[in-house]
């Protein structure tokens, strides 16, 4: 895994997104890498945003790719207040946007856009998993 410790993270959302992106593990497809992006975007913006009371704190960012290299991984690891982002109910998009309640939408967007995403708390760390297939 090819990973990286930000600290603090106050203010860093664009260095974290840009290491992760330049990562070799990265595909090449456009429309892949902006679904990617995307997911990555959110995810690293609530850890940057919610996950530290003050916002001082550390991220712990990496990727990797399987044997075959055909499943790229996304790992965020963080120290903050526990918070599984799985829990949260995704947001009625049915809705015009100024009927939805606000939050959620990020979440769901990551959801929608990886393959697999996963949650775990565990030695005092947020850890969040996203994959996605990267060719066929």
């Amino acid at each position: 895994m090819i990973k990286k410790r930000f600290n603090p993270i106050t203010d860093r959302s664009s260095e974290i997104i840009a290491f992760l992106m330049a990562s070799p593990d990265m595909p090449k497809d456009d429309d892949l890498r902006f679904k990617i992006e995307l997911s990555i975007e959110e995810a690293v913006e609530n850890v940057v945003q919610y996950a530290y009371e003050g916002g001082i704190g550390w991220l712990e960012a990496g990727t990797s790719l399987d044997d075959q290299s055909l499943i790229l991984t996304i790992e965020l690891r963080d120290a903050g207040v526990p918070f599984n982002p799985l829990e949260m109910e995704d947001p009625d998009i049915t809705l015009r946007a100024d009927e939805r309640p606000v939050g959620g939408l990020g979440i769901y967007l990551c959801k929608s856009m990886m393959d697999r995403i996963s949650y775990r708390y565990e030695d005092g760390n947020n850890i969040l998993i996203m994959e996605k297939q990267i060719t066929n």
